[in-house]
Parts: structure tokens; sequence; C-alpha cells
């Protein structure tokens, strides 16, 4: 995160700080794994890793094609905003956008770290886990590579998506990332300390559902984007739900 706040004061541009938080988790992955060594199952340690960086990576090269030329996220711009330009901006860009999301990189991959050191071997429910892993990065990926094909096409600028996984959740990345943490903390759910670290999830999810993620991007989308209002009316928020029938207008008297 310190790297990426670098490259961020040099360009001007605090967006790559998204690229960094996949690569953030990769890292801690990856560290764990280096460190563990000798200490938990082999198998536990090398699925939780390669889950991770598999996850991570992906996400961050997605964020850096997406983000290639394009000025400031508007989400960044919002929050500097609030703090006077000059020093004062960067300190408080250092504070609130690079040193907060490194804490909760941390503290959302405590069930990572967890799984490094148990000794436990795999069982059922770990590779539940990894099949509830699948299938949200099942979603995220789709759901991206839909989105790219939509706004790839010059005929729809200015439209909202409401095909393929997007006809059934107006988010299916954010629903996918959620899949995601859940998968991962079920690595470590079979085991007497596992549900100790259930709050990394929970605090994911809240996150991507009421905090950060939709919250954010739909203030931003409803603003500018027509047909927003009557998408949103029908499609589910979060978890994939068939879309909702209009309601039928009132006969008049």
């Amino acid at each position: 995160m310190l790297a990426a706040f670098a490259v961020g004061v040099r360009t001007g541009r605090h967006r790559g700080v998204d690229v960094a938080w996949g690569l953030a988790f990769a890292a801690v992955a990856l560290t764990g794994w280096a460190l563990s060594a000798g200490h938990g199952d082999p198998g536990r340690r090398a699925l939780a890793t390669a889950l991770v960086t598999v996850w991570g990576l992906r996400l961050a090269a997605h964020l850096w094609w997406r983000a290639r030329g394009l000025p400031e996220d508007p989400r960044y711009a919002r929050m500097l905003s609030r703090a006077p330009a000059g020093p004062a901006r960067t300190r408080f860009a250092l504070r609130i956008v690079y040193l907060l999301q490194a804490a909760l990189v941390w503290f959302v991959s405590l069930p990572v770290q967890a799984a490094q050191y148990l000794p436990d071997p795999l069982g059922p429910t770990a590779w539940a886990g990894t099949a509830l892993w699948a299938l949200g990065l099942c979603f995220e990926a789709v759901g991206d590579a839909q989105l790219a094909r939509f706004k790839a096409d010059p005929a729809h600028r200015g439209q909202v998506l409401d095909r393929g996984l997007w006809r059934y959740t107006r988010h299916p990345n954010y629903f996918g990332d959620a899949c995601v943490w859940w998968g991962l903390f079920l690595l470590v759910a079979d085991t007497p300390i596992g549900w100790a670290f259930v709050a990394s999830p929970l605090l994911m999810t809240w996150l991507l559902a009421f905090g950060s993620g939709k919250p954010m991007l739909e203030r931003h989308l409803g603003s500018d984007r027509p047909g927003w209002t009557e998408y949103a009316a029908r499609t589910s928020g979060f978890f994939p739900l068939p879309p909702r029938r209009p309601r039928p207008s009132p006969r008049p008297r």
C-alpha cells in the first residue's frame, strides 16, 4: 500500500489503490505461506495460498486494464475533496485511502493467515469453501467480462446493462467477492479456533453491500444513468434473484 501511495502521489491519481488491493491480499497469502513452513498442514497452506493469489491477481489485472488512461476515480476525488489542497490532502490520502485499506486487508485476511498455521488436514467443510470460492470467482469474472463487452459497444453508451448475470443482481462482482471470502473462511471453520475469525467475512460483506461498495457506486450511477431507477426497481441489489415484475398501474375509478 505504501508503494501504491508513492505511485499515486507521483501520478496525481489514487485510483491505483484498487489494483493494490488485490495484490496486497496475494502478498499476505504468499508471505503467510513462506513464514508458516513446517507449522501448518501442507495441503491447507497450499490451498489457502493458491485461492487467494489467483483471486487477488485476477482482480488486480482486471482493475488495471479497466483503469488504463482514465482520470481519477470519482469516488476518491469526492473523498479527497474534503481535505485542503497541498500536503494536507496528501496526508489525508495516506491515512484514509491507503493505511485504512491496509488495515482492512490485514483484518479481512485473518482466516487465510490462520489457515497457514492450522495442523488439521483438509476436511469436507474446507472443500465446500473451495466450491463457494469457485462460485464467487465465476460471478466476479463473468460479471466483469459481460460489463466490459457491454461498455465496449458505442451503441450502449449511457445505457444500463440488464442482461446476463446483471439481470439477476445489480452487482454480480460484489456478490462474487462476498462468496470468495466466505469460502476462504470455511477453510478454517472446521477447526475449533476457526469461528474466531467469522468477523472477517462479515466485515467484507458489510463493506460490499452497505459500506464503500454498493451504496457509493449506486449514488453515482443513479445521478447520471438514464434507466437506472427502473433497473434498480426490478433487479436485486445484491443476492441473485429473478427480476421483479413491474407493479400494475392502479385502475382509474
